[in-house]
């Protein structure tokens, strides 16, 4: 396909979703209350729609008095029907594919619902808006003069009951367009290869002779591919390889732990970083500014949006609000109802709002990934913020953490105690360890009253992970790639004691 006809298709695909755009950042609570009307008659005839009487519910308040919030177990039955080869129990047309995860808590995975409408008219649809707005904001882009080089997961495509399940990246991959195959590096084979280490060889083989001008995947496991990468050429930096490199999108991980790490390979100031908000369940989020860490929230992808703030999460009083009537810099648990027939769906993400008009978050941990034993109320937010601070200045580089708390035992207080991998260790722990503990204390009046005085939490305790901990850890449990990851934080030790467990064991 020749450049030109891309560059015209690009350009097209821009002026008609502008359009688009400013229609629902003028008219955003509108368009919302529109898709939500349109959803419910998209469903009324499913056996939920007939349980629940779609065809009665004509306002906001009678869909959230009558259907209940949900979690994945909840729904998990319906789920495994459609599995098993049951249509229009959800959702009006048929569920052909299902994103399998295992989050990052549970061993046991969860298979969910993607239908036509949600690849076309909310992934897809988000892909083709994340350009836009990049080219929207970056006129003299080069970007399709090159291919985009991609870092899904390691995963298959199994088939079962004529339904198909694999990690939302094979999925994607699996059903992407033509434009987008050819614009994109390495191969779809390659993309799809389930063995880690083999795949990564294999992309770095493809793709180091391609004019590669744009990255796409996670921050953590891009970072090891590049780093293989400049070990494999021998180049200084990444423009060495591909010197008309010019935007990494990325998402899934907090990208702030690894900005450092990246300028360092990319030491060009004009490089951009656009993050996007993304999960199987949906596409959520985009940054549609140039150098800022706010995302634009996506309103016309089959999503409607509610919100718990998380002062009441999980209390019998806790509050449910629609978009139109959040709250400017509150944590909130997020609850979609999407064009896959997840209905008043607690996906377990938590945000915040930076500007409500047009409406922007960012994305602060998740429902379960929080540290609240002492009242304390630390987000994945205020570590990643804190870590990146201390590394800056004290000259380090980390690879991963995860922090789980010391409880009390008889007149014993409680801490944090924190399990770190270093690409380059501090010098002196100790001043990082104050450094780390001082700015969580700035970032979170909660933390900063329990650690005022050793009044309830002493100073927290660093152990440094010996090399490839975390990445052991992961293989060890086939879990390599994607966005799989160990939780940041966590109010049990598990995590942490397997770990610990794992530091004096190297594995074959």
């Amino acid at each position: 396909m020749p450049l030109t006809i891309i560059n015209s298709f690009a350009s097209w695909v821009l002026k008609q979703r502008i359009h688009q755009i400013e229609l629902f950042l003028k008219y955003p609570n509108e368009v919302q209350e529109e898709l939500l009307t349109n959803l419910i008659a998209s469903a009324k005839d499913t056996v939920m729609g007939q349980d629940y009487d779609f065809a009665s519910i004509k306002s906001y308040t009678t869909f959230a008095e009558r259907i209940p919030i949900v979690t994945y177990e909840d729904i998990h039955p319906l789920i495994e029907r459609t599995r098993s080869g049951e249509q229009n129990l959800f959702w009006g047309t048929p569920i052909k594919w299902f994103a399998k995860s295992s989050g990052t808590t549970n061993a046991k995975s969860k298979f969910i619902p993607v239908s036509s409408s949600a690849l076309e008219d909310c992934h897809y649809k988000g892909s083709k808006d994340l350009l836009c707005m990049y080219l929207n904001n970056n006129e003299n882009s080069e970007l399709f003069k090159g291919k985009s080089l991609r870092l899904g997961g390691s995963s298959q495509i199994y088939e079962n009951n004529n339904t198909s399940f694999g990690d939302l990246s094979a999925i994607l991959i699996e059903n992407m367009p033509i434009w987008a195959e050819f614009s994109s590096t390495p191969s779809s084979k390659i993309s799809l290869m389930s063995e880690w280490e083999t795949k990564m060889a294999a992309i770095i083989n493809e793709t180091k002779k391609e004019n590669v001008t744009s990255f796409a995947g996670v921050p953590s496991w891009m970072l090891v591919l590049m780093n293989r990468m400049l070990e494999e050429t021998g180049k200084g930096n990444l423009f060495d390889v591909w010197p008309n490199l010019e935007v990494y999108f990325h998402g899934g991980v907090n990208f702030e732990p690894y900005r450092e790490q990246y300028q360092k390979i990319l030491p060009k100031k004009e490089f951009k970083y656009y993050e996007i908000y993304n999960a199987s369940e949906g596409f959520f989020a985009i940054q549609d500014l140039n150098y800022s860490s706010d995302l634009l929230l996506m309103l016309d992808y089959g999503i409607f949006y509610e919100f718990i703030g998380m002062d009441s999460f999980g209390t019998p009083d806790q509050k449910v609000v629609r978009l139109a009537d959040v709250e400017l810099f509150k944590n909130y648990a997020i609850v979609i109802t999407t064009n896959s027939g997840l209905w008043r769906y607690l996906i377990g993400d938590t945000v915040r709002f930076t500007s409500l008009s047009p409406y922007r978050i960012r994305v602060t941990g998740r429902t379960k990934h929080h540290i609240n034993v002492f009242g304390e109320e630390l987000m994945v937010e205020n570590t990643d913020q804190a870590i990146a601070k201390a590394c800056k200045l004290t000259n380090t580089q980390v690879v991963d953490y995860t922090v789980a708390p010391i409880f009390m035992e008889g007149r014993e207080k409680g801490a944090h105690e924190w399990m770190i991998e270093f690409k380059n260790p501090p010098e002196n722990t100790t001043v990082f360890q104050k450094i780390l503990d001082d700015t969580l204390q700035s970032l979170n009046s909660d933390y900063e009253a329990k650690r005022k005085n050793n009044m309830t939490l002493n100073p927290l305790i660093i152990n440094i992970a010996r090399h490839n901990l975390f990445y052991d850890w992961l293989k060890e449990r086939d879990k390599l790639g994607g966005q799989h990851k160990i939780p940041r934080l966590s109010n049990q030790r598990d995590y942490l004691e397997q770990l610990k467990g794992m530091q004096v064991k190297i594995l074959v």
